[in-house]
């Protein structure tokens, strides 16, 4: 069960190898299973994967830097559609991650950066139970921490909504529309309570309650057309994050 899982949640993790080659030949498979177990125990959080990034970073005048924390869907769109990311605006997408493992990597992918605002895009692989079973409220309270740890550092936060799905491939049997709309009314909530920002990605890709065929290419992942569509409602979260006053940071 523990491999299946492993090796069914890596396969969310590569969203640009999935769509170009929906079937992994079995030699590939082994060897991803084998990457992504050796990494839980290794490196849980993957902080080596943006660590050499992170260093190359450079200035970026008159453009205010925007980090997206998030999961493959973040991942995925800096793969298919770097263009989006101008100067200043930093993806830090890892496919498979819970809000668990993005809260370890917090302080070296967006903290230790001094952004002027972060998008947080979490949800989708606790509700799968990518890292174990996880509860509403310990996902809420992730996101919570990494909210707080922002601000404590002068950074404005954005809440991303969980983009619609009516199933994860790789945990089938999970009715995973009534969770995800339960999550997404916890962020609309939790940012309009401590003044920031709720970017509202599900109401463009759904169609009712899965993401539009037209718009992706396994029922969860956006495609092209799919960040095409989120664009703007990125673009409008960011222009009202940053017309926002800094949070005073407490941390120096």
């Amino acid at each position: 069960m523990l491999k299946r899982l492993i090796l069914t949640a890596l396969l969310a993790c590569a969203p640009a190898i999935a769509s170009a080659q929906s079937t992994p030949t079995a030699e590939q498979k082994t060897q991803w299973e084998r990457e992504w177990e050796e990494r839980l125990h290794t490196d849980f959080g993957y902080l080596k994967r943006y660590q050499a990034d992170n260093a190359a970073l450079r200035p970026t005048p008159g453009a205010p830097r925007i980090v997206l924390m998030g999961d493959s869907i973040t991942q995925g769109w800096f793969d298919m559609v770097p263009a989006f990311f101008t100067p200043g605006r930093i993806g830090r997408g890892i496919g498979g991650q819970t809000t668990t493992q993005m809260l370890l990597r917090f302080r070296q992918d967006v903290i230790d950066l001094k952004p002027a605002v972060v998008q947080i895009m979490a949800g989708t692989n606790d509700i799968a139970g990518n890292t174990g079973p996880m509860t509403p409220e310990q996902t809420q309270a992730n996101i919570m921490s990494m909210a707080e740890l922002a601000r404590a550092h002068g950074i404005r936060v954005i809440f991303a909504s969980i983009p619609p799905a009516d199933g994860f491939p790789w945990r089938p049997g999970l009715d995973t529309a009534p969770k995800i709309a339960a999550m997404n009314a916890w962020l609309k909530d939790y940012a309009r309570k401590t003044g920031n920002t709720y970017a509202d990605y599900w109401s463009v890709l759904h169609d009712g309650q899965a993401l539009r065929a037209s718009m992706t290419y396994d029922g969860v992942h956006p495609n092209k057309a799919g960040y095409a569509a989120m664009a703007p409602v990125a673009d409008a979260a960011f222009k009202a994050a940053l017309a926002k006053p800094a949070p005073r940071a407490i941390v120096r």
